[in-house]
């Protein structure tokens, strides 16, 4: 048993969520959010917190991941996420959502709830 106890906080929910709706792995977390693989570990274990800015990045992307769980398994969702889309000019979900661009991402998911695609 390790000598350090797991504690659940708010960051190792949505990081378990993430990987639960998301399928993102430690190493695409911390990809995204400019850390390495080790300290999403860390937060994912509840030790540990990252700065306000990494924690707001961290829950809008639990939250496109959550509205993304709607039309798509976790691995089609990560794919989502990560790849160029051609109704945000090429650019990648996640990209804009590390930029504060959060809305332009729930655009997009909205038209798909909608039916509408473009």
């Amino acid at each position: 048993m390790s000598a350090v106890a797991q504690r659940t906080t708010a960051v190792s929910r949505m990081v378990g969520e993430l990987r639960q709706l998301g399928g993102l792995k430690n190493v695409d977390l911390a990809n995204i959010v400019g850390v390495s693989p080790p300290t999403v570990h860390r937060w994912s274990k509840g030790q540990g917190s990252p700065t306000i800015e990494k924690q707001q990045v961290i829950a809008e992307l639990r939250w496109v991941a959550e509205r993304l769980s709607d039309f798509y398994e976790p691995d089609e969702a990560r794919l989502w996420l990560q790849t160029g889309h051609p109704q945000l000019d090429g650019e990648k979900p996640y990209d804009l959502i590390n930029e504060d661009r959060t809305a332009e991402v729930l655009e997009i998911i909205d038209r798909l709830e909608s039916g509408v695609f473009l």
